[in-house]
């Protein structure tokens, strides 16, 4: 792979692919009979890519909203993209700006505060959206707000080991 510039151009250029890497694998979960929640957490981990090699948060926020945006008019299943738009593309951006506060505890109440607003939005406002993605066990809201909270923490923490092999593996490479 060649080197990411040091100009604005290469940085773009970056994050407009991680983008329309982000798009492909919103398509792949809109397509896919089953594991749309996976794929689409896992188009979720590409902004991290553009938060940490193109410029920071708004290099992320920038391939999250292209890639949500164009998720909304190409894909066949819309569910995917607002889902990508209002939790797991943005939460690497979060992720980002939580991980910097000093207080270690402060930065947690800051992420589970953020998976906690996209989830209300979600259960309550665009229920039949998730509903078909979640276990049938988990038709209460005190169970959902339950596992999707414990999931959310072991989700960072495998989010966190994923940001640092990329760091380690791969923007190294693109950066020498």
């Amino acid at each position: 792979m060649s080197r990411v510039s040091s100009g604005g151009t290469g940085r773009t250029a970056l994050t407009a692919v991680l983008a329309a890497l982000s798009l492909a694998l919103l398509y792949l979960a809109a397509a896919a009979p089953s594991g749309r929640l996976g794929l689409t957490a896992l188009a979720g981990l590409v902004p991290a890519a553009a938060v940490v090699s193109c410029g920071g948060p708004r290099s992320g926020l920038l391939c999250c909203a292209a890639a949500g945006v164009l998720g909304l008019l190409l894909l066949p299943n819309k569910s995917c993209a607002v889902l990508y738009l209002l939790f797991f593309g943005p939460y690497s951006v979060v992720k980002s700006l939580a991980e910097r506060l000093r207080s270690r505890w402060a930065g947690l109440f800051c992420k589970l505060g953020f998976f906690n607003l996209a989830l209300t939005v979600l259960w309550f406002g665009l229920r039949g959206l998730i509903a078909p993605m979640l276990p049938g066990a988990l038709d209460r809201s005190w169970l959902v707000y339950l596992a999707g909270n414990l999931v959310f923490v072991l989700y960072d923490a495998g989010f966190s080991q994923v940001i640092a092999f990329y760091i380690a593996r791969i923007d190294r490479n693109l950066r020498k």
